[in-house]
């Protein structure tokens, strides 16, 4: 089978394997969409903070069902979305629901080979039907998973002001589901054509460019509050730091990115204001469903958002082109 491997940074091959065997508790599947997310990117640029080269990429994924197990509840044919997170089970945070931060976590395409090729042979649970949505919808639904886990996590309550910082995919993600929780959000980013793609596409309701008066601008919208819910998806570790700064007093702030480097704060400030830190890794099931719900409610303009293509035999020499801001991408899907 084809299948398309990292080497190292900025070198993409074309190779040959070996179809995987279904052992029998996996689901064997035939992957047909394969979301481009921005750890791809980082891997691809050689700043991925958990992973060894070489490494097959590709973690938000669709397909159809060609092998289960006998009495499972999945069958031959159906439309299906991974949980790439595979979890022990065994662990502290698995026994208390969250396998999203399960102590020794495997995450397809990052800790081990992903979903860049044309099969997989997963364990049942992390494979799941996508009824009621397409391929396309459901290669999306990983990355809009995460978005609504954080969002869960920030607790956003109807009526609250909520900062996005970084309008890429995940970003946009979080202040959709901010957004269908009722509470206005704001978007604050470096690049005018991500802020006017929220704006036109997702509904929100301000943005504000980062520049010398985006501060000032910050506290205009919020009457010199701030916001109750700040959520990060830069990737930056200076914007992380600087994010302390666009909490209300009794606020929080979500950190959703990820970045290799410790992130430093004012204590005096983050006490005066009693600030709530949350980190945000991944989504669990839950997650997954509100996003599914969401879908097949239109309430996710799913077309708009997925901006380019490719096939799989392309990504080697196509791939390196998606870094480009010029060419405008907000989310690529790979068909296999």
């Amino acid at each position: 089978m084809l299948a398309v491997i990292c080497d190292e940074p900025g070198k993409l091959t074309q190779i040959e394997r070996d179809k995987p065997s279904r052992q029998p508790d996996e689901v064997l599947v035939r992957i047909r969409r394969v979301g481009v997310c921005g750890t791809d990117l980082h891997i691809f640029s050689g700043n991925q903070p958990y992973l060894s080269y070489p490494r097959v990429m590709g973690h938000e994924l669709a397909g159809l069902v060609e092998e289960a197990p006998s009495g499972s509840s999945l069958s031959v044919g159906d439309v299906v979305y991974i949980i790439p997170y595979l979890s022990c089970g065994r662990c502290n945070a698995c026994r208390a629901g969250k396998n999203n931060a399960c102590r020794d976590l495997q995450v397809l395409g990052v800790h081990r080979d992903g979903g860049m090729t044309e099969w997989l042979s997963l364990p049942e649970p992390f494979v799941r039907k996508a009824e009621g949505v397409s391929l396309d919808q459901a290669a999306m639904v990983e990355f809009m998973a995460i978005g609504a886990h954080a969002v869960r996590r920030g607790g956003v309550k109807e009526g609250q002001k909520v900062l996005v910082v970084g309008a890429g995919p995940i970003g946009m993600s979080v202040a959709l589901f901010a957004k269908l929780r009722g509470a206005t959000v704001t978007m604050l980013d470096m690049r005018a054509d991500r802020l006017a793609f929220c704006e036109t596409h997702l509904g929100i309701a301000n943005s504000v460019r980062i520049g010398p008066d985006d501060q000032t601008r910050l506290a205009e919208l919020t009457d010199g509050d701030f916001f109750d819910v700040v959520f990060d998806a830069t990737g930056n570790s200076k914007a992380m730091e600087r994010g302390f700064g666009f909490v209300a007093h009794g606020g929080s702030y979500v950190l959703v990115s990820i970045v290799s480097a410790d992130i430093t704060f004012s204590d005096p400030e983050f006490h005066k204001r009693e600030t709530t830190l949350l980190g945000s890794r991944n989504a669990t099931v839950e997650d997954f469903e509100t996003v599914l719900t969401a879908m097949r409610a239109g309430q996710i303009p799913c077309e708009a958002i997925n901006t380019h293509r490719m096939s799989l035999s392309d990504v080697p020499a196509q791939f390196a082109g998606l870094l480009d801001p010029a060419a405008g991408v907000v989310k690529a899907i790979v068909e296999v």
